[in-house]
């Protein structure tokens, strides 16, 4: 008796002998488009990084990662861009990984069919696509506006954080909704079969077994939130600050790697356009590689526990 993969690979066989020699050339044709399309594209990237690491890398040392921003190229330093965008990622994470996670648990596991469900599942994905200076446009409208006579808020390191989580909190609940979603509804049949609530079920068994794809999407969620530049730039983030930032300074000013980037390119001194700022965008490249390289650790490490 035939296996099934013989089956299907002798199916696919009849279906190419039974396709017409024009078929089979627009098919080859289209194949050859996506592989320059592809080649085109990984040239363009190849190109920009060394272009990249050829003007910042000879202004890469242990002075700019720990001086704060100066009038002169040569004794300028990107510390407080570094503290401001770690302090950011660290509010992010506590307040959309919970926020995010809950509401793609309740919408997975709790919420009913309606109307109602529908329109909140198309608005959560339309969320998603939003332009992200939509969202610095309402965080500076809440955040420092409306809330601005609140301790805490107005052009501060919190609003940055909360604007931000706004940014990713769409991404992270269609992220986790997806992962709960391949988790096998065998498990929880089972977890109800032994007498478990669906509550315990959710936070017991389902949950533990989509932590996986859960905080792989909420660290890319995160990366996408460490590059950003004009949400926290209209949500009232400095240019340079002398000072550092640490998660707990809710009230303070604060700056981030993309904003201290974006002031070197628009100074009129070649070196801060040229070298100063390569130098900081390989270090923000540096921590996007680091914060993805977590996600993949933690994936294949919770694929390989369940």
């Amino acid at each position: 008796m035939s296996s099934p993969a013989t089956v299907i690979r002798k199916h696919h066989e009849d279906l190419d002998l039974k396709s017409s020699p024009k078929k089979r050339a627009r098919a080859r044709r289209f194949e050859l488009v996506l592989i320059a399309a592809t080649v085109v594209s990984v040239l363009v990237l190849a190109w920009l990084l060394f272009d990249i690491l050829a003007d910042g890398a000879g202004r890469l040392n242990l002075d700019l990662l720990t001086e704060y921003t100066s009038r002169r190229p040569e004794d300028t330093g990107i510390r407080a861009g570094i503290t401001g965008t770690l302090s950011l990622m660290v509010l992010v994470g506590l307040i959309a990984f919970p926020v995010g996670v809950a509401a793609a648990l309740y919408l997975e596991e709790f919420a009913a069919e309606n109307r109602f469900t529908r329109l909140v599942e198309a608005n959560i994905n339309n969320l998603a696509g939003v332009p992200s200076v939509v969202y610095g446009l309402l965080g500076f409208g809440i955040f420092a506006q409306i809330f601005g006579g609140i301790p805490g808020f107005g052009r501060s390191l919190l609003t940055g954080a909360l604007t931000l989580s706004l940014l990713v909190l769409p991404v992270i609940i269609v992220a986790s909704r997806e992962s709960l979603r391949a988790v096998p509804q065998d498990l929880r049949n089972g977890g109800l079969a032994l007498g478990a609530t669906p509550i315990q079920v959710a936070f017991t068994i389902t949950l533990p077994a989509a932590m996986s794809g859960v905080l792989t999407g909420t660290i890319l969620a995160l990366s996408r939130a460490i590059g950003e530049t004009a949400p926290i730039l209209v949500a009232g983030a400095v240019f340079s600050r002398r000072a550092d930032n640490v998660p707990w300074a809710f009230g303070d000013n604060y700056s981030a790697l993309p904003i201290q980037i974006y002031d070197f390119v628009k100074r009129p001194q070649p070196e801060f356009q040229i070298e100063v700022s390569a130098a900081g965008i390989i270090v923000l490249m540096v921590l996007l590689l680091g914060m993805n390289s977590i996600a993949i650790f933690l994936r294949n490490k919770y694929s390989k526990d369940s």
